[in-house]
């Protein structure tokens, strides 16, 4: 475990396994931590792979008083990440918001990003444009962020009941649900972002390979999003996972592994 600092005296969190200098980066979704690629690490480690987790600002174990908690700023920690690691060469996996992340990281970091892997990412955009009518509405996530900090507590721990299609633990439910509710009050502003954003032209200046998955019971980013992604890229590939929700690590844990490792060491 190490810290990095960022932003003046503020710190992020992260975990840098195994060796080479190469690096898988596992960037988590909104309000979560890195302990969420917990059920993959060790096969990802098995496979020969370095993987590095990050925690967003403003949530685990990174510094939680930041005063701009924004998508770019996150992003920003990844690029800082790499250049403090000295890698030459990353792959980005980010998952939900953390999607978001990836695609403005892998824009910044240019040759030294050799792939882009979107898990249920919400990117390029997570609500309907008038020229691409994909996703929820603007005014629903302003709901959600509302809602959310007028009655923190209980909105999040019913957040995470919403995350997976099929049936989980109920330890895992109180876990998912305690890690939301442990992420900074002010992450909500993070969230609400996605009401408006649109990262078509910095993914279509990516020229690298890109995974994204498809899961088709996704309560949170519609699985639309994610197929337009494989089919309008040039160098996108698409896995579906039709019965999955919001979690493939989680749901399809197996065939998660085998497409992620498959991709990541054919690049």
């Amino acid at each position: 475990m190490a810290r990095l600092n960022v932003d003046g005296n503020k710190s992020i969190y992260f975990e840098d396994m195994g060796a080479g200098d190469k690096a898988l980066i596992l960037i988590h979704g909104w309000g979560m931590s890195g302990r969420a690629w917990d059920g993959v690490l060790i096969p990802l480690l098995d496979a020969g792979l370095r993987v590095i987790t990050i925690d967003h600002r403003g949530c685990g174990r990174s510094d939680h008083d930041f005063a701009d908690l924004s998508i770019d700023a996150i992003a920003s920690d990844v690029v800082s990440l790499v250049d403090s690691l000295g890698l030459k060469t990353v792959y980005l996996n980010g998952w939900s918001l953390g999607g978001a992340v990836a695609t403005r990281a892998a824009h910044s970091l240019g040759a030294r990003c050799a792939a882009l892997i979107l898990t249920a990412g919400a990117s390029p955009i997570y609500t309907q444009k008038p020229d691409l009518p994909l996703g929820g509405n603007a005014e629903d996530v302003a709901g959600i962020v509302q809602a959310m900090n007028a009655d923190r507590v209980t909105f999040l721990a019913g957040l995470a009941h919403a995350v997976t299609a099929k049936p989980v633990s109920d330890a895992l439910l109180t876990w998912m649900g305690d890690t939301f509710i442990g992420s900074a009050a002010r992450a909500s502003s993070t969230l609400g972002e996605l009401a408006h954003l649109d990262q078509r032209d910095i993914m279509a200046e990516l020229d690298i390979p890109i995974l994204s998955y498809i899961c088709g019971q996704d309560g949170f980013v519609a699985p639309e999003i994610s197929r337009w992604v494989a089919e309008n890229h040039p160098r996108a590939e698409g896995v579906d996972f039709p019965e999955s929700g919001h979690a493939p690590f989680i749901e399809e844990r197996e065939a998660y592994l085998e497409s992620l490792i498959r991709f990541v060491e054919s690049k």
